[in-house]
């Protein structure tokens, strides 16, 4: 289907293709993860961030260079009809994920409006419980809709943060948007009423892993109402390798060396390092008085239901 999509459209940089969906919602069993379906609206995202564990997605489609994730952006064919057909077989009570291995706020939802199309199939629904992860802005376009969603399903939007280090940020992440209008997001999505968190991840080993970069994360967040905080190490498969090394090599030349020996076998660090981040992350929501999770509560249209138990993205 992805060889025989048409080009929508093409920039400097990316080109857009339409493609033809035979789902929108897809299964989840990995016990890693706290949902069982996830929605992507788009395959590829633009963001270009150097660390992104999801580049090997394109493989499915036979596209084998690791540009490619982000320099072909796939839009799904909307299909309201053959949605709302996929999302009745999921019983209400089941977590689902959007954005889970491409950004639903990229540069391409200005001009296709798949999430927003989504978005509202799921106002009109009751009794869901949704997830939604991104680094854009954007997303607060989309305050009515949310609001609407939130009073009848439980709802909660994680911003992602990995620095706010602008400099830093714009290597790590060189076409998403700047750490300050993420922060600012965050500040207008709570002030709207929505339970919105921060999300520090991935934690890039002797880059923005530290105890000082932890803190300065979780203080933006703190500062910005955010409703949680979290966050955990990073994962890089041989696709996200391709990307990462050689950018290591360019601006932390002094890194390449372990990064290769701690990569090498396996795309997850060891457990030593995985606690040590979680202690640092842990120390800091201390510090800033910040949940660990997404707080529990009952939506206003909910009558008559058990709150329900807290989840986490």
């Amino acid at each position: 289907m992805a060889a025989e999509s048409p080009l929508l459209e093409a920039k400097r940089r990316v080109e857009y293709f339409d493609l033809g969906a035979r789902s929108y919602i897809a299964r989840c069993d990995s016990p890693r993860m706290p949902f069982k379906h996830t929605i992507n609206p788009y395959r590829g995202c633009e963001f270009a961030c150097k660390y992104c564990y999801a580049r090997y997605t394109h493989g499915f489609m036979e596209l084998r260079d690791p540009r490619d994730f982000e320099e072909k952006i796939f839009a799904k064919r909307w299909n309201p009809v053959a949605f709302r057909e996929e999302l009745a077989k999921i019983p209400a009570r089941e977590m689902i994920a959007i954005g889970t291995t491409t950004d639903p706020y990229q540069p391409a939802e200005r001009r296709y409006e798949v999430t927003r199309s989504i978005l509202r199939v799921f106002a009109g629904e009751r009794g869901r419980k949704l997830g939604i992860t991104t680094k854009s802005d954007l997303v607060t376009r989309d305050l009515d809709l949310l609001r609407t969603i939130a009073r009848a399903n439980v709802l909660h939007i994680s911003m992602t943060i990995t620095t706010v280090n602008e400099q830093l940020a714009r290597k790590m992440e060189p076409y998403a948007p700047r750490p300050e209008l993420r922060v600012n997001a965050v500040r207008a999505l709570v002030r709207a009423g929505l339970s919105a968190g921060v999300f520090m991840a991935p934690a890039l080993p002797f880059i923005n892993d530290s105890e000082f970069e932890i803190d300065r994360v979780a203080c933006s967040a703190a500062d910005a109402g955010a409703s949680y905080f979290g966050g955990g190490g990073v994962f890089l498969r041989q696709e996200a390798q391709a990307m990462m090394f050689p950018w290591i090599d360019e601006n932390f030349p002094h890194l390449s060396g372990r990064y290769r020996t701690k990569f090498s076998n396996n795309a997850f660090l060891d457990d030593g390092y995985a606690q040590k981040i979680a202690a640092r992350m842990k120390s800091a929501r201390e510090l800033y008085r910040l949940p660990h999770r997404p707080y529990d509560y009952h939506p206003e249209q909910w009558e008559g239901e058990q709150q329900l138990a807290l989840f986490t993205l």
